[in-house]
């Protein structure tokens, strides 16, 4: 599947963490860096990338991973030594559905491509979904989803990695537990913003 020129990368304007607009330096906004460093996003959830995604997660199009993947680390710079890349980690339910870990193939690509090693310092604490939540259910459902799942150094980077985000709050809670166990600096990727409807 050779899709990859089909996709258009869009540049976002609204902070990853919380989707204010304005000047937006290193795709957060000035209240959330302290959070999340640095974040980015492929594009929206439209056209080709909007339909691959929705085959990866929805239609089992596993092969889809590698674009995906590819996609991702194409818009990544180049990763210091210390990045390490952390898959925002899927509810059991929804890997056993789909017969694999959709987050850990995609991170784990990323890795082969950036050199970045993959470490699962997050660990879910509950099975909430996201889907259909609004924001401010998403956002009370995020800040008990997550636990540490290891010790974090202050040395590295912890580079969080998801397929959606819509509101910002899974990665800003996941971000926040990962500063509270340890991390001194955060950073952000995903492959699509879908806004709330």
């Amino acid at each position: 599947m050779d899709c990859k020129n089909n996709i258009k990368d869009d540049v976002f304007f609204n902070c990853m963490s919380c989707g204010v607009g304005g000047f937006i330096k290193n795709g957060v906004c000035s209240s959330c860096k302290n959070i999340i460093s640095r974040a980015w996003v492929v594009g929206a959830r439209d056209g080709e990338l909007k339909e691959l995604i929705n085959d990866y997660k929805f239609s089992n199009l596993y092969a889809a991973y590698e674009t995906l993947a590819d996609v991702l680390a194409e818009l990544l710079p180049n990763l210091p030594e210390n990045v390490v890349l952390v898959p925002i980690p899927t509810i059991r339910r929804h890997i056993r559905q789909r017969g694999y870990d959709h987050i850990d193939l995609l991170v784990r690509r990323v890795s082969l491509l950036t050199g970045a090693e993959v470490n699962k310092s997050l660990v879910r604490a509950n099975n909430a979904v996201q889907l259909g939540a609004g924001k401010r259910q998403r956002e009370a459902q995020a800040k008990i989803a997550f636990k540490p799942g290891g010790e974090l150094s202050a040395d590295k980077i912890y580079l969080l990695v998801d397929d959606v985000v819509t509101t910002g709050a899974t990665m800003r809670n996941a971000a926040k537990v990962l500063r509270e166990a340890g991390a001194t600096e955060v950073w952000a990727a995903a492959i699509v913003r879908q806004p709330l409807d």
